[in-house]
């Protein structure tokens, strides 16, 4: 017997509800046994109604005020999209965790590498798993098509930019709430330090395959302009395939710029420059007596020898920051200001620096 238009709405609400709170269009139409085509007019009717969020082929359910004050508190489920689970992004997601479990939230991890530009997949597999609310760290680098990352202004749930600074105005997510590192203040702290210790040029050798990785180099050149530096030619740490380059040609490249009076390198990031102090010494360049070193991240830089005077992003504040960030947009909806939330690293002073 043929059910009504009504009655079929009241079970795809039911359906949505029961896997979650987030299920792709498809999937629900195949498990309820209805034309797609109808089930998508059903949606739509629906999410003109408030009852439930739809994008890019999924459908969120979205509780009424009556329901919310009914229903027993369920644990909210809030998605990390990060590009990877090592080194720098570890205090992040570490600190997100912290917060998570402070508040009785669950948190879904996903991974997103550079390389694979799958941010919007790995995205939407976050929503499958149920999550009320996304922390996403987009491979968003200038140049990019802007189509690349159209998906960030239609989620069917709030979202919340997690090391990556506020996109350009009219560009995909650039209503969302961010929360990240000050890295171009960053890179002044280690410019201030070795120019007091009397250094007037000093040597940037980074990457350029990130956001944080663009922030370091535009640091660079501004905080060499305000403290009186001379601005010297940034020296790529990647080679022509995008991945890590062979230290031992970069110590070269250093121990060259050294012969020509340049006595203090700031590198992006501690893994390039846990590398190389060793190989400096076979270019008969000692740290810190020949050549001062300041590593850019402080995730490994107390274990080098010597030990690295390193600039220190707030990783896992951000981390806790961005989850309460987007629990309070989860609360407040609408209401709630875009945020834009920036953090300030620090300088750690070990031995590398001499002074």
């Amino acid at each position: 017997m043929a059910i009504s238009g009504e009655e079929r709405r009241e079970l795809i609400l039911k359906a949505v509800r029961e896997t979650g709170g987030t299920v792709r269009l498809a999937d629900l139409a195949r498990r309820l046994g209805i034309p797609t085509v109808t089930v998508r007019r059903d949606v739509a009717a629906l999410a003109e109604a408030g009852r439930v969020g739809r994008s890019h082929g999924f459908v969120s359910y979205r509780r009424s005020p009556e329901e919310s004050a009914g229903e027993s508190a369920q644990p909210r489920v809030v998605g990390l999209l990060v590009p990877s689970a090592g080194s720098y992004f570890d205090a992040v997601i570490e600190g997100a965790r912290s917060a998570a479990d402070a508040r009785g939230v669950r948190l879904v991890l996903g991974i997103a590498p550079y390389q694979a530009r799958d941010d919007r997949a790995q995205a939407e597999r976050l929503l499958e798993s149920g999550a009320d609310g996304l922390l996403l760290t987009p491979n968003l680098l200038p140049g990019r098509p802007a189509e690349e990352h159209a998906w960030l202004d239609s989620l069917p749930v709030p979202a919340v930019l997690v090391e990556r600074g506020a996109p350009e105005d009219g560009s995909p997510g650039s209503g969302l709430d961010t929360v990240n590192s000050d890295h171009r203040h960053g890179v002044f702290l280690a410019l201030r330090h070795l120019a007091a210790l009397g250094h007037r040029k000093v040597l940037l050798a980074a990457r350029d395959d990130s956001w944080t990785a663009r922030e370091v180099r535009a640091g660079y050149e501004r905080a060499a302009r305000l403290l009186g530096l001379e601005v010297l030619p940034v020296l790529d740490t990647l080679d022509a395939t995008g991945r890590p380059a062979d230290p031992e040609p970069l110590a070269g490249r250093i121990a060259e710029a050294a012969a020509d009076g340049v006595r203090a390198v700031l590198v992006h990031n501690d893994q390039d420059a846990i590398q190389l102090p060793p190989l400096l010494r076979s270019h008969g360049l000692t740290v810190p007596e020949g050549l001062a070193l300041i590593a850019y991240d402080d995730v490994f830089s107390a274990l080098a020898d010597p030990p690295l005077t390193a600039v220190a992003p707030p990783t896992r504040a951000v981390g806790e920051t961005a989850v309460d960030l987007l629990l309070r947009r989860l609360s407040a909806g609408h209401h709630l200001p875009t945020h834009r939330i920036t953090l300030l690293p620090s300088l750690c002073v070990r031995t590398s620096c001499g002074g």
